[in-house]
């Protein structure tokens, strides 16, 4: 991967519990893909690359510069994917070009300012040409349905804190359909205040 200028921001813990969910939900579908009908998709690579989730959301948080706050709408966007093509499982084959691509995306979306498709290239480790590619996909995938609304994004937040407790206190991870998902129009039931839970995601 191409050497980009270092940040020496301090790392959100949002990044190790996306991380956590993800690489469970590839591991997951990993072991269901053998069984079950899948598509093969220009976000599936020819091999599990070598870098870890957690390594490689690392590198993104690192050298992309985006905000915090849209590392959640990408997990946001990665559980609309997942939820619209069921024939798509995030697994270890395509979850990192589905990482940077959402990431890049929600950066679009989210942020005043961000770096170009050939940028995050550089940082994912593919061309600008498989880039643009993926974010075109990416869109159709997800229906272009871009907005977060403050209660959705709620939601999630509420959903990566209960996984920051289960990494906490290690307990079984109920992982449904082998999604990363949770439903927009539920309802934090966590006695935390909302935004007592996105400062602890973000801190």
């Amino acid at each position: 991967m191409a050497e980009i200028e270092k940040s020496d921001e301090e790392m959100p813990r949002v990044i190790n519990f996306m991380a956590s969910v993800l690489e469970k939900v590839a591991e997951t579908n990993d072991l269901n893909g053998r069984y079950s009908a899948q598509k093969i998709s220009i976000f599936d690579g020819l091999t599990r690359p070598t870098i870890s989730v957690q390594s490689y959301l690392e590198r993104i948080f690192k050298y992309a510069n985006c905000s915090p706050s849209c590392f959640i709408v990408a997990y946001i966007y990665l559980d609309r994917f997942s939820q619209m093509q069921p024939l798509l499982p995030i697994n270890s084959f395509n979850v990192h070009r589905l990482l940077i691509t959402s990431v890049l995306v929600s950066a679009k979306f989210m942020d005043d300012i961000f770096y170009n498709n050939g940028y995050y290239g550089k940082v994912g480790g593919i061309s600008t040409r498989e880039m643009n590619l993926l974010e075109v996909d990416f869109l159709f995938g997800i229906g272009f349905q871009l907005n977060v609304t403050p209660t959705t994004f709620h939601t999630y937040c509420s959903y990566l804190h209960t996984e920051m407790l289960m990494l906490e206190i290690p307990m079984p991870l109920k992982i449904v359909n082998q999604q990363c998902w949770v439903n927009d129009d539920e309802s934090s039931t966590h006695e935390l205040d909302v935004s007592q839970i996105i400062q602890k995601l973000l801190d």
